[in-house]
């Protein structure tokens, strides 16, 4: 069998897919059925949202691959030598440093913070009585991420890296920018006040930053390392004190460029999530009471493990990731050997790509796939190959966990502590750029108090 090619021009199908990208896939998913072709340049790739497909995608390593070099234009933001840049061994070894953080105590360890900083940035918007959530929720994000990856939560580089890493992202979205990505030839660094020199001047001092809290860390800890390792959760003093798959310790760059995938993905793959997840329980009102009544459900002192832990709390997340994945599709896989995949014989050097969105709206996964039923969740368990909102396999978001421990306990306490509306009484739009599907108005909302549970979230 041949797959099928999408016909329509490489411009018009970038341009469709950043304006407009859910009812393109859609009707790319109706006109071609599962799989496609699309052809960006010289170079087709082959995308794939049957679950049977994405499970040997994410599972047959011998013969699909997943090269750093595929990966190569986000060595612009990540280090030449971050997690999306390696491969194998330095690869699976590194992420395995980094995992512990996102996953069990070390996480847990986090709740409170969470709980804690999203009163501290609610509370800013009570005199102002409207906010966009995208932006206040990054807030959130933002110094949650600074706090599990490098243990910053004061001082001046703090105060420059909380400043800078949402103007870096900010500025890779822009539209200048997503045309730059497409046409090398406009990558020229003409000073800061060019498109590309004033990306590269971001990333130059975002780096240099991380540069020097690594080797003043290094001091630090190498001199004290039994009592700041125990006290210590964040990834740096981890990767620090670290051995490499040779068994020696890591160089100062090798650490800076490791930190800035998960600072990254903790800060914007979180406050995405999050994002959808107000629109969707300020837009459904049964949804909101329901979670409301679940909450009520263990007192007026929860702890933020219990809210965790609470099955429709967790299913409404779910459904919010469903529907507004974090990520549209996978990273991309190489065929390394010939394959066959869906009764398609694939040759060496195809590229595949799952995608995300398609597979969670499958009629035969889940019905009704444009309603929001969190109930779908509490009546099936789904594997990881029918619904992977942050990717999956060796390419799966590092912190996939972190993002989901958010949305729960940032929602949990703004339920526990304002009322909140949304203003705009028209269907949100989702908005493509890069790896990330945003609400494109940012989601503005009304904020007013509300009388607080008698006590805070307890540890």
């Amino acid at each position: 069998m041949k797959i099928p090619e999408v016909s329509i021009p490489l411009w018009l199908n970038i341009i469709k897919i950043a304006s407009d990208p859910l009812n393109h896939l859609d009707n790319l998913a109706k006109q071609y059925g599962d799989p496609f072709i699309i052809n960006f340049g010289s170079t087709p790739i082959v995308f794939f949202s049957n679950p049977q497909a994405i499970k040997q995608i994410f599972t047959n390593t011998k013969d699909i691959k997943t090269p750093g070099e595929l990966n190569e234009e986000m060595a612009l933001i990540t280090g030449n030598q971050g997690l999306l840049q390696l491969d194998g061994l330095r690869h699976k070894h590194r992420r395995k440093l980094i995992m512990p953080a996102f996953h069990g105590v070390k996480m847990q360890a986090q709740g409170q913070l969470i709980c804690d900083l999203t009163k501290k940035v609610m509370d800013q918007h009570l005199a102002n009585k409207t906010f966009i959530a995208y932006t206040t929720i990054e807030e959130i994000t933002l110094q949650v991420s600074m706090e599990v990856v490098l243990g910053l939560h004061e001082g001046e580089r703090y105060e420059k890296l909380k400043y800078l890493l949402p103007i870096i992202l900010k500025s890779m979205r822009s539209p200048t920018m997503q045309i730059t990505s497409i046409f090398p030839f406009l990558q020229k660094d003409l000073g800061k006040w060019s498109p590309w020199g004033y990306l590269m001047h971001l990333r130059q001092e975002i780096f240099e930053l991380l540069y020097a809290e690594v080797q003043e860390r290094r001091l630090v800890e190498t001199f004290h390392e039994t009592s700041l390792q125990e006290s210590r959760t964040d990834i740096l003093s981890e990767l620090i004190l670290a051995r490499d798959e040779m068994g020696e310790l890591m160089t100062d760059e090798e650490v800076r460029d490791l930190l800035l995938s998960p600072l990254f993905a903790a800060q914007d793959a979180s406050a995405v999530a999050i994002t959808w997840l107000l629109y969707w329980v300020y837009r459904l009102p049964q949804v909101r009471e329901q979670l409301l009544k679940e909450l009520n459900s263990l007192g007026d002192s929860p702890n933020p493990m219990s809210i965790a832990q609470l099955p429709y709390l967790s299913a409404v997340c779910n459904e919010a990731l469903r529907i507004y994945p974090a990520q549209l599709f996978t990273f991309p896989r190489r065929v390394e050997s010939p394959t066959e995949l869906m009764g398609y014989d694939l040759s060496p050097g195809t590229l595949l790509m799952g995608c995300i969105y398609l597979t969670h709206q499958r009629q035969d996964l889940y019905s009704n796939p444009k309603q929001f039923q969190p109930e779908r969740f509490l009546e099936k368990q789904y594997t990881p190959y029918e619904f992977f909102p942050f990717g999956g396999g060796a390419r799966g978001c590092i912190g996939a966990a972190l993002a989901v421990f958010e949305m729960k306990l940032v929602l949990a306490t703004i339920l526990s502590n304002y009322q909140l509306a949304l203003v705009k009484k028209q269907p949100e739009q989702p908005k493509f750029e890069g790896l990330m599907c945003y609400p494109a108005s940012g989601v503005k909302m009304h904020i007013s108090a509300k009388t607080p549970r008698p006590s805070a979230f307890k540890k």
